[in-house]
This record gives C-alpha cells, sequence and structure tokens, in this order.
C-alpha cells in the first residue's frame, strides 16, 4: 500500500496519463509517432529531487514534473500536456491510485476471511456464555461469534467489489469540464469525444460524463464511507478480541515480547489495541470526504486539495494495517477453552431460566409468578457466584416444592443442560464458513499476512 500512494508511483501514474493522452492525440495528427516513443520511452524516469527544485519556483508540482520530462524528451516534450489542466492528470491518477488500492484491500479482506473460516469451523460446538451489557447472558458458540465477524467482512468485501468496479476518472475536459480546449484544439466537437474514450481504454478507466476542474469529489466519499465500514467490522472484532483477553482467548505473544516497561508479567492486547487506534482514523476521513464534496463551490476550490493530500492515503495505510494485524491475530489466536467451560459452568445454569419459566407456563402455571419466583432464586445463587462459590441454582430450583410438583428433577437436569441451549449457531457458523469460500474464491492471498509490522 506504501508503494500504492508513494510519491515515486503517484508520479509514475501522472506519466502514465500523459502518455495515454498523446497515444490518443497521435491518432488525431496531433502528436507525431517520433514524438510519441519519445514520451513513452522517458515515462519511467522519475527524479523527484529535480522535480521538487523546480517546484520550489514553480509552487505547483504538476508543472514542476511537466519540465523535468518535457526536458527527458528532446523530440515530444513539446507535446506533453498538450490541451491538458492539471485536474485533468492528477484525478485520472488519482482514480488509479484508488482502483490499486481497493485491489490491496479486497486481497487483505479476502485473506483475513480465509484465517476466520477454521476459526468457525473448529469453534462451531465450542458452546461459550454469550454476553449482553457486557454481562453473562445465555450460551452461544465461540464459531458462531467469529462467524458474526466473517459476516460483517463478507459484507465489506462485496463493497470494496462494488466500489472498485465503479471508480471513474476525470477524461479529459479542461479547466472547467466542458472539454473546450480540446475541441479548439481538434476543430471538433466528435473529435474530442473519441480522443478522450482512446485515452481513458488506454488507462483502462471509466470517465464521468459531466465534471468541473475535478471529478465529483461525492467519489471520494463513496469510497470513504466503504473503507470506514470496514473499519467498523475491524474495530468491532478487535476490540471483543480484547475483551474476551481478560480469560477466554489470547492474541499472538512472542517469546522475547515485553508488555510493560515497568510490569514484567503483562500481556497485553497490544495488537487489538493498535487496529482499534487506527480503525477510528478512517470515518473521521469520510467526514471530510463529505465536507470536501459539499464545500468545493461551483466548477471548483481548493478547500479539498491539501487535506485529500493527507486523508486519501492515510485511510488506505491504516486500513491497511488493519486487515494486516487482523489476520495474524486471528491466525495466532490462542483458545483457552478450560477457562471457557469454566465460564459456562458458573453462569450457564442462569440460561436455564427462561427453559424452566416456559416449562412452567405450559404446565398451568402463571408466567409472570414464574418469572419472580426464578428471579428470587436467581439472584440468591447469582451472590454465590460472586462470592466465587459454585452456581446452586440448580439445587435452588429444584427442591423448590412448587416447581418440583410441577416438573421432575430428571427433567430439570436437562432444562439445566445448556450445552444444548444455542439453538441454531452451529449450523449457521458452518453457513457463513460455505459463504467465505464463494466469496473468495478469486483471490490469491497466500503469503500476505506476513507483511506490515
Amino acid at each position: 500500500m506504501r508503494t500504492v500512494f508513494s510519491e515515486k508511483q503517484t508520479r509514475l501514474n501522472w506519466r502514465k496519463i500523459w502518455v495515454a493522452l498523446a497515444q490518443a492525440q497521435s491518432k488525431f495528427g496531433l502528436v507525431s509517432a517520433q514524438e510519441l516513443k519519445d514520451i513513452a520511452s522517458h515515462a519511467q524516469d522519475i527524479d523527484i529531487q529535480k522535480s521538487l527544485e523546480f517546484e520550489k519556483q514553480t509552487k505547483h508540482d504538476v508543472v514542476a514534473e511537466i519540465k523535468v520530462y518535457a526536458s527527458q524528451c528532446k523530440t515530444g516534450g513539446g507535446k506533453i500536456h498538450l490541451g491538458a489542466t492539471s485536474m485533468d492528470i492528477v484525478d485520472n491518477a488519482e482514480a488509479l491510485a484508488m482502483k490499486q488500492g481497493l485491489q490491496v484491500l479486497r486481497e487483505r479482506t479476502a485473506l483475513l476471511l480465509k484465517k476466520l473460516k477454521p476459526k468457525i469451523e473448529d469453534n462451531q460446538n465450542t458452546v461459550c456464555m454469550a454476553y449482553t451489557h457486557l454481562q453473562p447472558a445465555e450460551p452461544t458458540t465461540l464459531g458462531y461469534r467469529f462467524a458474526s465477524y466473517a459476516q460483517d467482512f463478507l459484507e465489506d468485501l462485496g463493497a470494496l467489489e462494488w466500489v472498485y468496479d465503479s471508480i471513474q476518472g476525470k477524461g479529459f475536459k479542461g479547466a472547467v469540464g466542458n472539454s473546450a480546449s480540446y475541441v479548439q484544439l481538434l476543430g471538433s466537437k466528435e473529435k474530442a469525444v473519441q480522443m478522450e474514450e482512446t485515452a481513458m481504454k488506454h488507462l483502462g478507466l471509466k470517465a464521468y460524463e459531466i465534471t468541473t476542474q475535478t471529478y465529483p469529489r461525492k467519489q471520494d466519499y463513496f469510497v470513504l464511507s466503504k473503507l470506514s465500514s470496514l473499519a467498523q467490522s475491524s474495530h468491532k472484532m478487535a476490540f471483543d478480541l480484547r475483551l474476551m483477553q481478560n480469560k477466554e482467548t489470547n492474541e499472538p505473544f512472542g517469546e522475547k515480547q515485553v508488555g510493560s516497561s515497568a510490569m514484567p508479567f503483562k500481556r497485553n492486547p497490544m495488537k487489538t489495541e493498535r487496529i482499534c487506534s487506527l480503525a477510528r482514523l478512517v470515518p473521521a476521513y469520510a467526514q471530510m470526504a463529505w465536507e470536501n464534496a459539499s464545500l468545493s463551490a461551483l466548477e471548483r476550490t481548493l478547500d479539498d486539495s491539501a487535506n485529500r493530500r493527507v486523508f486519501m492515503p492515510e485511510a488506505f495505510l491504516a486500513l491497511d494495517e488493519c486487515l494486516i494485524q487482523s489476520a495474524k491475530v486471528i491466525e495466532g489466536l490462542q483458545i483457552n477453552r478450560t477457562y471457557i467451560n469454566k465460564t459456562v459452568v458458573q453462569y450457564g445454569p442462569f440460561a436455564a431460566t427462561e427453559k424452566v419459566m416456559a416449562e412452567l407456563a405450559k404446565r398451568g402455571f402463571d408466567r409472570q409468578e414464574a418469572h419472580e419466583l426464578l428471579r428470587v432464586h436467581s439472584l440468591k445463587a447469582w451472590a454465590e457466584v460472586q462470592e466465587g462459590k459454585a452456581n446452586p441454582l440448580f439445587q435452588l430450583v429444584s427442591s423448590d416444592p412448587r416447581i418440583a410438583k410441577l416438573i421432575p428433577k430428571k427433567e430439570l437436569e436437562k432444562q439445566f443442560d445448556v450445552s444444548s441451549h444455542v439453538g441454531l449457531a452451529p449450523e449457521k457458523s458452518v453457513k457463513i464458513a460455505g459463504e467465505i469460500d464463494e466469496a473468495t474464491k478469486e483471490y490469491k492471498t497466500s503469503g500476505a499476512s506476513e507483511q506490515g509490522f
């Protein structure tokens, strides 16, 4: 991702646009074969230092790059940027960069999903406690929890694919977007349209039908919105894993890794904390993209220019690191089954109260009275658990004569077997695992998790 948004790649993209423009113009006699060959032959000869020296004088980065490029092209230099305005170059180049960046994120997301799949399958029947309001609620399966994260990332992958396919460049439309300079240059409106179509075909980009000096900044907002959604999914999963790291799971921790300079025993969840910290940047950038789309007045102002140079690459870079670390965490996640089982034994009996209440109601007991009866027993049991004692709820319920006369103890034992009280969690988990295979089959992701830091 650093390569995609590097200074060198940015200038290479600019030159790619200039070559495509010259290729299209050569078909209309504006650029000779020798001039085109000269321009194309120097497209890779980036000299950032020289360009920056020119920029000190011109205060204009595109003009500075034109000067360097033209000085290298002794034959065709005079035909570079013919009829164009800076944003004909920059906006098309940024559309290319966004597509390149989105492709990286698609591959990262596919890799993460492939790492999640075995966690879902291996834990589809691993009963654990679900938590609502950060308090123990009812049993679920760990695989189902992982499947919920995968479902989010599957939606995000679909959104990335949609926005990737929808990316459009400005095309070649001149200073205010109406192609007047190209009509003047070519002497024909039809030729101006044909020239643009030819150049964009060389670039492999679609072009907006209508632009101002720039492509509609709404496109940036569309892209950042999808990135923001992906960042949200990353944050949600990482935040949950941080909570689970209390005892249920542990993120990978190196043999010589240090958690604290003061406390030698510390095993801080620094990877998931990093993911959460970086993920929060992206929606802030999406808000900036919204403002740019709204505040770029009439045919354009520079209200968007400086901040886009910051947030466009940083949004992609931040999310790239989120996905790299997420894949590493999931791949190396340690699952503490002993503690998970202990928690189910400790808090699982409370989940049986819903089943017992329903059974009492079916056998003629007033539902509201059953609720109150079980509430009182549950609070007594909860107090015992809070003191570190074994959960006495089954004994309290089974010894209550009002309950015992309707539900025999053997039946109550079945009601209190909460390992089966996970509904469709295993089946739904397997279904999501299958969807991962289908959604990621086109992606080659081997080795991608080795990147990052």
